[in-house]
């Protein structure tokens, strides 16, 4: 009995060290001379779109990344336009705050309505676009925007405004169709109540296209575009909830969709840049998260080709928060290792870079970069038996052909949520 229960312990915890994948792979030799601090980060000239992706929501180290690796864009790139994976209406408040002082900001992130930002590491960020646009030229403001469409509330009062500056009987009139529709009830709502909203959103944006001529007079070109960017938002969270098995797909669409309203509109302002900040697996070229799911990376990839620039990010040793399926926040600590990472694990510096094209003159990075392996993707929503396979913390993908670049975090520290 003794040795049929040491034979199945001994299973177990093979098959656990399996699942694992805990084994960790060789430094190559010379390997730091492919790699730059955040601060020396260039991207190729033709680039519109540069992608950083977050292998981590929960991390001090990912978040500070953000400010870190937008002031380089700024030196190095003349970047000044910064677009988060977040509520497109909500990051209008963070907007307002940097170029014109409304608010604080804790509050503008708090508008964004995401556990995930709610921290002083964000908060920092923003406050810190805030004091350099006290003192930049017009022509160097720096411009936040959010391409997300989860939420309602901010879109809508963005719309609502505007009809109430062009036309207030319309305004009172589509006041009074939404004024059910608000983040707090919108998972309340009904399939027939989201048909009639469905409707009339179809309504209103048709009502735009009708008047664009008539509003642009009232307003301006550009209060228009949002008021009618605003109704799309709200059409597509309406999707969204009408669409929930598909729910993945359809938001990466829209993900791309709204990035590429963004650099059309900044484009009109002389902005030919946008650094975009998300989650990796939104970010990757590959869409390798699952089966049937399209990234909006690949969208990307595809309007933009050479002029979408990806960057990842990867970790060793991490210890993160991230909710536990309740909505209660726990840390978690795991180690992860891949052929990439590890080929760089003799270097000392806590954060640096790899451009995968210089990286590439070393015939054995070369090799590494072309292999398909396991590189870090946490969500927002983590189990401690998640621990048990790298398949649920992980995606596996061909580092050279998701990424032109990767940031490696080799410890990364918890963020604290902002009561």
């Amino acid at each position: 009995m003794k040795i049929k229960r040491s034979l199945r312990l001994l299973t177990a915890c093979m098959l656990l060290f399996v699942l694992a994948g805990c084994g960790q792979g060789e430094p190559v030799k010379n390997a730091s001379q492919y790699s730059s601090e955040i601060k020396d980060i260039t991207i190729p000239d033709d680039v519109k779109i540069i992608g950083f992706g977050e292998a981590t929501h929960g991390n001090v180290e990912f978040q500070t990344l953000k400010k870190d690796f937008f002031k380089a864009m700024i030196k190095n790139e003349n970047v000044h336009v910064f677009v988060l994976e977040g509520d497109f209406g909500g990051a209008q408040q963070i907007n307002q705050f940097i170029v014109n002082s409304t608010g604080t900001a804790e509050k503008a992130i708090k508008a964004l309505d995401y556990g995930i930002y709610q921290t002083e590491q964000m908060v920092e960020f923003v406050q810190w676009i805030h004091d350099y646009n006290q003192t930049a030229s017009d022509e160097d403001k720096i411009y936040f925007y959010g391409n997300d469409m989860q939420r309602y509330d901010d879109s809508k009062r963005g719309l609502l405004d505007y009809y109430a500056d062009v036309h207030a009987e319309t305004a009172k009139k589509y006041t009074a169709q939404l004024e059910h529709v608000s983040n707090k009830t919108m998972r309340d709502l009904s399939n027939s109540q989201l048909v009639e909203l469905d409707k009339t959103i179809d309504a209103i944006i048709k009502d735009l296209q009708s008047n664009k001529e008539a509003y642009e007079k009232k307003s301006s070109k550009d209060a228009y575009s949002f008021a009618a960017q605003y109704a799309q938002i709200l059409k597509q969270r309406t999707q969204l909830f009408l669409n929930d098995g598909n729910y993945m797909n359809l938001r990466d669409e829209y993900l791309a969709e709204n990035l590429q309203w963004i650099v059309d509109f900044e484009a009109t302002k002389g902005h030919d840049k946008v650094l975009m900040s998300g989650h990796n697996g939104h970010i990757e070229k590959t869409s390798a998260t699952m089966a049937s799911y399209k990234s909006m990376g690949q969208y990307l990839n595809e309007q933009y080709k050479d002029q979408y620039f990806a960057i990842g990010t990867d970790f060793v040793k991490n210890t993160f928060q991230a909710q536990n399926g309740s909505g209660e926040r726990k840390e978690y600590t795991i180690e992860h290792h891949n052929a990439l990472v590890d080929a760089f694990s003799d270097i000392h510096d806590n954060i640096f870079y790899v451009d995968f094209e210089n990286a590439s003159q070393s015939e054995e990075l070369s090799n590494i970069l072309s292999k398909e392996q396991r590189m870090g993707n946490i969500g927002d929503d983590f189990r401690p038996w998640y621990k048990l396979t790298k398949m649920l913390y992980t995606i596996k993908m061909t580092p050279a052909v998701a990424y032109d670049g990767l940031i490696v975090v080799q410890e990364a520290t918890p963020t604290k949520i902002i009561d």
